[in-house]
């Protein structure tokens, strides 16, 4: 095979996991390699930076970074971690950055490409919502219900669910410039802290005579509205769990999915980003809702994880922007990372006397229960008691934390993330296979049923 139509087989192949690390700035960590191999990352002085540490897994061919147990390979890891190399532009194509990179670890030419300018859109005519015919679903009148139904039938999302959500969506009816016209299911955007005046449409269906959604969707501001919608009418800013999501079709299927097992949903509100939710979006909604837990649900695929770190990496900028910076918090303050967790800082900046001495031993546990755990040579009881020690010394240490900073629990980062069966790839897709699955076990138990009654009925004669 000639060098140029390598493949990402190939790149699993001849490179190794280490030669990786090792270019995005890692080295070997000696003191804890004798165990299991692992490589850490310094500072600027030479110090060990706390949690960025990843161990060797499968001869050298993938690493995990403790706690998390998700395993990256060659390609994956400069997939999720562009910008620890030399290669990365920003807005630079994935795959084209692991070519790039382990072209050059191979020492092999890299062909050159001409860089391509797109130029902006112009003249893009502002939202108004007037330019609208707006259909509202009504729930005591069959006429808007049948006219909206069509929309949802095909997602499986029920009436009740539809009762739900009703003042959040509506048919918008436009006619084009041609006279075309265009007729959507929108879900309103409103920004999180405004009077709800609507900035844009979320689209997900239309059905026009040439197909073209263009005008439709012209004017809309996804940077900063966003689906927000609450089953009880609950308040952004008084809601206890926030529930984020790609889209608004996804929100609807998990409530659906959840609601009869936890009648608390309805008191909830529900996030859609429209897609790639951007900083301004996120923050929005978290200055407002620190207190609330923050539920993750975005789809469960490669964008998806990279948006669910995005989220969290705001959630953290968020909590940190809120503490006082007093001089003797700075310096510990400082040493964050940008968007990491409040526990992330040097822990030798960390107060003497109690919280310094919390933080090393919490590591020295986790240490050993990620290496009982990744070793394969421990009984499961002795790894599970390890892990339980490992998460009551972090909760002695977290609480040592808050104090330190001056905060409580109620102002911490408070988030769970949440993904669709393994099976599938979003929530609707997981309603819709558990519909069909439903189905199916009702046809083969009806046709169970005639069998027997035929079986039944031949015997007495």
């Amino acid at each position: 095979m000639n060098d140029k139509e390598l493949t990402y087989g190939d790149f699993l192949q001849r490179l190794d996991i280490r030669d990786v690390l090792l270019d995005a700035g890692y080295r070997q960590n000696r003191r804890f390699g004798l165990r299991l191999p692992s490589f850490v990352r310094t500072d600027s002085e030479g110090r060990r930076i706390r949690g960025d540490k990843f161990i060797i897994t499968q001869q050298g061919k993938c690493c995990l970074q403790p706690p998390r147990q998700k395993e990256y390979n060659v390609v994956s890891f400069i997939k999720e971690h562009p910008q620890l190399f030399a290669e990365y532009r920003e807005g630079i194509d994935p795959n084209r950055l692991v070519n790039l990179v382990c072209s050059r670890l191979l020492n092999l030419p890299i062909e050159e490409r001409e860089k391509l300018i797109v130029q902006p859109k112009q003249d893009i005519r502002p939202f108004d919502i007037a330019d609208y015919v707006l259909y509202k679903f009504d729930p005591q009148d069959e006429r808007t219900q049948k006219k909206i139904a069509p929309y949802f039938e095909n997602r499986g999302i029920d009436f009740c669910t539809q009762q739900a959500f009703y003042r959040d969506f509506c048919l918008a009816v436009r006619r084009g410039a041609d006279d075309t016209v265009h007729a959507h299911l929108v879900f309103p955007q409103t920004l999180p802290q405004n009077d709800g005046t609507v900035v844009g449409f979320e689209v997900q269906e239309h059905t026009s005579i040439d197909g073209n959604d263009k005008e439709m969707a012209e004017g809309n501001n996804p940077s900063k509205g966003l689906w927000i919608a609450s089953p009880d009418r609950t308040p952004l800013s008084e809601a206890k769990h926030i529930y984020w999501f790609e889209n608004a079709y996804n929100a609807m299927a998990y409530y659906q999915l959840h609601q009869a097992q936890h009648q608390e949903l309805r008191k909830a509100v529900f996030v859609s980003t429209d897609g790639k939710p951007t900083e301004r979006q996120m923050r929005g909604v978290l200055e407002l809702t620190i207190p609330a837990m923050q539920h993750i649900c975005f789809n469960n695929d490669r964008e998806g994880w990279n948006f669910a770190r995005k989220l969290q990496k705001e959630t953290y900028r968020t909590v940190r922007s809120a503490i006082e910076e007093t001089p003797e918090r700075k310096p510990y303050l400082d040493s964050i990372p940008e968007g990491g967790d409040l526990d992330e800082g040097e822990f030798y900046l960390l107060p003497k006397g109690g919280l310094q001495e919390s933080c090393i031993r919490f590591d020295a546990e986790r240490e050993e229960a990620m290496s009982m755990r990744s070793s394969g040579l421990c009984a499961p009881e002795d790894v599970q008691e390890q892990m339980d020690t490992m998460r009551k010394c972090y909760r002695e240490f977290r609480e040592k934390l808050w104090d330190f900073l001056g905060i409580d629990k109620e102002h911490d980062v408070a988030m769970i993330c949440e993904e669709a069966d393994y099976r599938h790839t979003s929530w609707s897709a997981q309603l819709l296979a558990e519909q069909n699955r439903e189905e199916t076990i009702s046809q083969e138990s009806e046709k169970e049923e005639k069998t027997e009654q035929k079986r039944q009925t031949h015997f007495r004669r």
